[in-house]
């Protein structure tokens, strides 16, 4: 039996992960001798970011919890390197899945290869740039010793290939994130604040913000949302924001009159959010890539992207860090003069399956 170990630890690894595994049950139903153990880290939990991700998305309950949450960057890897080795003793894979690009990714890869076990990386090769970010940090390590990437695009490639990959590791399949979004985009439903802020359909905003360089410095956040406050007319501007960014906002001289600060949402309300909104502002790179398969637009508040073709075909501007770059690009919203999303390639729902396809036809093989 061919054993297979997933790995998720933050919201973006759940999203990722549900496509992979419903894909690696219907193998083994279709008669696949494969067997599939998932690992929830910890990373990060709570109700509305993990628990309802695993019942909406229909993720099976996680063989583990390693229960790794809290503290720096340093204590927490440290935690999910002690307890992730514990679990590969006591259940050996013949595969790791890791996915993204979390804390929990490159941990548990370091542990997977110091045990000699193979490791995939699904979204592996991209790159922003920014070594400031700890994201690209763990991409980087993550990269530097797995054994496969099942890559997202054509750059991607390109970037392992330049690091001295070769091409018998790498697999352009996709992008499971969209898997999950075609596959649930008709279970959408309307969130509670729906009808208690009386939203109407593309007459509202979405605004998230996480990253540390926009959100830890009080005053520039300040500067910013009373710019975006100041550029988009007279529409609401709702902001699903974590504990830890509330806390931040309420300290902070901001206009709220238009400006909804509300609790996480789940995946379903988050997308019927976006889905029915005039546009996005955000810091994430998951999000820019769901906006681009909605055909919304989205405004992003970095200097950079590891995700360029959502700008390059999707719906995607990098608008900066300084606020005064918003300007221009809300002039250019309000016009409807924003450009509209094109077919990513291989963005087609499809990603799971041809990644099981590399599994059973060439991995389980070697």
């Amino acid at each position: 039996m061919y054993r297979i170990t997933i790995v998720a630890g933050a919201r973006p690894n759940f999203i990722k992960i549900a496509p992979i595994i419903s894909a690696l049950t219907k193998a083994k139903d279709d008669g696949v001798d494969l067997s599939c153990r998932l690992i929830h880290t910890g990373q990060h939990y709570d109700k509305n970011m993990s628990h309802s991700f695993f019942e909406q998305l229909a993720i099976p309950e996680p063989d583990i919890n390693l229960e790794c949450a809290g503290g720096t960057q340093a204590e927490q890897t440290a935690s999910i390197v002690l307890a992730f080795e514990k679990e590969l003793n006591s259940f050996p894979a013949d595969l790791v899945i890791v996915v993204g690009d979390v804390t929990s990714t490159m941990a548990c890869t370091l542990v997977a290869k110091k045990l000699n076990m193979e490791v995939a990386h699904v979204e592996g090769g991209i790159r922003s740039g920014d070594m400031t970010m700890p994201e690209e940090v763990n991409r980087i390590v993550t990269d530097s010793i797995a054994d496969y990437f099942f890559t997202t695009s054509e750059l991607a490639n390109k970037n392992l290939l330049q690091e001295g990959k070769t091409k018998s590791q790498l697999f352009l399949v996709g992008n499971t994130m969209i898997d999950t979004l075609l596959n649930n985009k008709n279970r959408f439903y309307k969130p509670s604040i729906w009808n208690a802020l009386n939203l109407e359909a593309h007459k509202y905003i979405v605004l998230t913000m996480h990253r540390p360089a926009n959100v830890d410095q009080e005053r520039n956040l300040e500067v910013m949302l009373n710019e975006i406050l100041s550029q988009t007319r007279d529409l609401p501007i709702i902001f699903p924001a974590h504990p830890r960014t509330q806390k931040i906002l309420s300290q902070l001289d901001v206009n709220t009159k238009r400006l909804f600060i509300v609790e996480p949402l789940s995946y379903l309300e988050f997308n019927y959010l976006v889905q029915h909104s005039k546009a996005v502002i955000t810091d994430s790179g998951g999000i820019t890539e769901e906006t681009s398969i909605l055909n919304i637009p989205c405004l992003t508040l970095r200097d950079n992207t590891e995700r360029p073709e959502t700008i390059e075909l999707g719906t995607n501007e990098l608008v900066g860090t300084n606020p005064e770059n918003l300007k221009p690009y809300l002039d250019m919203l309000f016009r409807g003069k924003w450009k509209q999303g094109q077919s990513i390639p291989f963005w087609d729902g499809k990603t799971a399956e041809r990644i099981v396809n590399v599994i059973t036809e060439k991995l389980i093989k070697n």
